[in-house]
């Protein structure tokens, strides 16, 4: 693929069988949970497990979600004996409502938008005094932190595994969470010499336009066939910390994502549309030369999650 874009090597990260849960989403919410039971602590997780399931028995973890996120913390909840409750809209698919249950999750279908399921997850959560783990932050919620730090074994077992540094590196976005903890984490790795893109559907840029009007800003489009990346609100502290570090945001058409993941298919590589966003851009750019995406340039992509 690297000759076949005129790069001088591809690289991507394939989380499409993270711990069984099929996407990078599986680091997040299992790791916020695992903080909460065995606290600073968590390094020792074999030796006090015991304990921690005995501090959570009792504790109730909600989230919205509109895929992945959700299965993530239905299986740590699982794991350390706590309970779980999902909150999705009508538009996510009944398979994956029914891989929540098998996790022991209750799932609740509420609006048909992920905002509309995620304001009666916060509504809920205070009236029943759950603890809510979402993956995006807003003013005075910041527990998404902890879910974002969770994505960087992703990042960090990658960079360990490279030859090379890579020239560019190509993150997809929904509300964030994930290209912005990866974009800090090579920052602070690589420093400022990689170019850093991140990428939305055309539908759904709400990074791209909050960086234009310089606050966290809602926008309004249709749905996305990248459901992973429909999102209209970024989290607040994505936001800021992809301000500073990102160089570039760009936007893809539902029939790139379409012709990009059907490219990758028949190259074997069968993953989502939103898995594949990041390529797709990549793609698109390297064809128009743009952003230095010549023979010497060494890209870095992430394959997110596995074939919906």
């Amino acid at each position: 693929l690297s000759s076949e874009l005129g790069l001088n090597s591809l690289i991507a990260i394939d989380e499409s069988n993270r711990l069984g849960l099929g996407s990078f989403k599986a680091l997040g919410a299992v790791y916020a949970i695992a903080k909460i039971a065995l606290g600073d602590k968590i390094q020792k997780y074999d030796d006090l497990l015991s304990a921690a399931k005995e501090k959570v028995k009792d504790v109730t973890f909600s989230t919205a979600s509109a895929g992945n996120h959700g299965l993530s913390l239905a299986a740590g909840a699982k794991l350390f004996g706590a309970k779980s409750v999902i909150y999705v809209s009508r538009n996510v698919p009944k398979k994956f409502i029914s891989q929540l249950e098998s996790k022991g999750a209750i799932v609740s279908v509420v609006g048909s938008t992920y905002d509309e399921s995620l304001k009666a997850a916060i509504d809920d959560s205070i009236k029943n005094n759950w603890t809510l783990i979402s993956d995006s932050t807003w003013e005075n919620y910041d527990a998404g932190l902890d879910v974002m730090e969770g994505y960087l074994i992703s990042i960090s077992q990658a960079l360990n595994n490279m030859k090379k540094d890579p020239t560019h590196i190509f993150l997809q976005a929904g509300v964030g969470g994930l290209a912005a903890s990866f974009a800090s984490f090579c920052r602070k790795k690589l420093g400022y010499s990689p170019i850093i893109i991140i990428v939305e559907p055309s539908y759904a840029p709400c990074l791209q336009r909050s960086i234009e009007m310089g606050e966290p800003t809602r926008v309004k489009g249709q749905t996305s066939n990248m459901g992973r990346l429909d999102c209209k609100y970024p989290s607040r502290q994505a936001f800021y910390s992809l301000s500073k570090t990102a160089n570039a945001f760009v936007t893809i058409t539902e029939s790139e994502s379409l012709k990009g993941t059907k490219f990758l298919s028949n190259h074997g590589i069968n993953i989502s549309p939103s898995s594949s966003a990041g390529f797709v851009a990549l793609k698109k750019l390297a064809q128009k030369k743009e952003f230095l995406l010549d023979n010497n340039a060494r890209a870095l992509c992430v394959f997110s999650e596995g074939k919906i």
